[in-house]
């Protein structure tokens, strides 16, 4: 993997850093947790993934660098929780420093307005009687989904 990637807001600017398209990776960053979603090379759709544990950086970077490889992700969207008027707070900046962080892999990331996200699953899992155990422990990967489908529906659309 390169030196770093460009890490980004801007769809367009992410467009741009993958011209051929190609897999994406979805994150959904919670404190004890990181959801995960891929999209395929075309960019049609979004499926959840695994939940990791999250632990120190090294031991989260080293997983995602594993799903990068073994899906052949070319490029990564994060989702970024500003607060309901459109302003950063703490968490935002996390999300932030953690694309930073993660841009070492090579690929490009886009943080992706994530507001919404995980209401937008909890709503879809209760709609499908999914048990609050099972809710509880696939939360953080189907908000993924939700950030992710959103992102490429952007990106597919050439909307900018």
């Amino acid at each position: 993997m390169s030196e770093g990637g460009v890490v980004t807001e801007d769809a367009a600017a992410f467009r741009g850093a993958l011209p051929d398209g190609g897999a994406l990776l979805g994150l959904d960053l919670g404190t004890r947790t990181i959801g995960t979603a891929f999209c395929d090379a075309g960019w049609s759709f979004a499926t959840a993934g695994k939940t990791l544990p999250r632990g120190k950086f090294a031991r989260d970077r080293a997983a995602i660098e594993t799903l990068c490889a073994h899906r052949r992700v070319r490029g990564i969207v994060i989702g970024l929780p500003l607060n309901m008027d459109g302003s950063a707070g703490p968490r935002a900046q996390a999300s932030r420093a953690f694309a930073r962080n993660i841009a070492v892999t090579g690929l490009p990331v886009l943080l992706w307005d994530e507001r919404w996200s995980t209401t937008a699953a909890e709503r879809d899992m209760i709609a499908t009687d999914t048990s609050r155990r099972k809710r509880a422990k696939r939360i953080d990967s189907h908000a993924a989904a939700i950030i992710l489908q959103g992102a490429i529906d952007r990106l597919a659309g050439g909307l900018f």
